[in-house]
């Protein structure tokens, strides 16, 4: 079968592969599309991070690098492995796309996305979604009922965006201030928007400005290269500033202004991977008591979050701005969201 297999930085290659073979409480899956995701686009530019480089094998998928890359992906059951239950062949799904081991201290509690050996499918090994079909163990494997398949995709970025807002603690009535309208931040914007949260979007991007206004994420869109952002959240919060602030560009000018943007002790909430380290004016977070928090992937996200879109409360159509073939990912699909991003939001792959 054709998968997308990460080689190295800048080397990610379109390659035939032998297909996965079905396994004892696993489910085989013929994908249907996989987004393009910013961790996908870290491994290319910056890795590997998240991917195991050559001569150090991941400790729970035992695979090394080149592995198939994938995460974000939606598909329909063909096969169930011995002793699945509750799943059906013909049944669309999604997958959290997890390895962990449920020995260490963090799984021990629950908090299994904080696994020591924690690992990602289509990014650590174990196959991925940027390729034709795929083997996932049966507990991370979601029915979408009749969600669009297309559509589909997006949920494990949503769940992301769930996280990201159960972390923050941000409730009803609440103003937040979201850094970057890519496709994270307006995502977090659709989950706080669903739980009557006031939202302000800061972007530079003239379609991802528009996207945030047409898709009706966002309460209002801030552009901080022609306007004092500071200034504007403080005059819609009543010069108090936001209560929450989520940080989803990577981008070291954008922190430091949610620093200055959040309230005394808000909260500022971290989603996005850094391809380097960030530098933080300690003397704000101790001066306005501000707590900052880090939040990675997901946690029981999935069923919730695949609910709030079966109920009708986040729209994920809009945000698809282009479909392509996996024999286009590299031309039309990381160079435009690496060279031209101004022009997508998120670009899904039809293996």
């Amino acid at each position: 079968m054709k998968a997308a297999q990460f080689h190295g930085p800048h080397d990610i290659r379109i390659e035939d592969i032998p297909e996965p073979q079905l396994r004892p409480g696993a489910v085989a899956i013929d994908v249907a599309w996989c987004g393009i995701c910013g961790s996908d686009l870290h491994e290319y530019l910056d890795g590997p991070i998240f991917v195991p480089p050559v001569g150090h094998p991941h400790p729970l998928s035992h695979e090394e690098a080149p592995v198939t890359m994938g995460h974000e992906f939606s598909g329909t059951i063909t096969a169930l492995g011995d002793g699945v239950t509750g799943l059906t062949v013909g049944e669309n799904v999604v997958v959290e796309p997890y390895f962990v081991c449920d020995e260490c201290a963090p799984c021990l509690a629950g908090n299994y996305h904080l696994c020591v050996k924690m690992g990602f499918i289509g990014l650590s090994g174990g196959g991925g979604g940027l390729s034709e079909k795929v083997v996932v163990d049966q507990r991370w494997v979601h029915a979408i009922g009749d969600i669009p398949l297309d559509q589909a995709a997006l949920i494990e970025p949503l769940s992301v965006a769930h996280h990201a807002f159960v972390r923050s603690g941000a409730q009803a009535g609440d103003t937040a201030l979201i850094g970057g309208a890519g496709p994270i931040g307006l995502l977090v914007a659709a989950v706080l928007k669903a739980h009557g949260v006031t939202v302000i979007m800061s972007e530079l991007s003239e379609a991802r400005k528009e996207k945030a206004l047409s898709t009706g994420v966002a309460d209002h869109v801030i552009d901080p290269g022609s306007e004092d952002l500071i200034a504007r959240v403080r005059e819609l919060t009543g010069g108090n500033g936001a209560d929450v602030c989520f940080e989803c560009t990577s981008v070291n000018v954008v922190l430091n202004q949610l620093f200055d943007a959040v309230r005394p002790a808000g909260v500022i909430v971290n989603v996005s991977i850094w391809g380097k380290p960030a530098s933080i004016d300690m003397q704000k977070l101790v001066l306005k008591e501000i707590d900052l928090r880090g939040t990675i992937a997901y946690v029981r996200d999935h069923p919730t979050t695949i609910k709030l879109v079966q109920d009708g409360k986040i729209d994920l159509a809009p945000f698809i701005t282009s479909r392509i073939g996996l024999d286009d990912l590299l031309a039309e699909g990381f160079d435009t969201l690496i060279n031209r991003n101004e022009t997508a939001v998120k670009i899904i792959v039809h293996p």
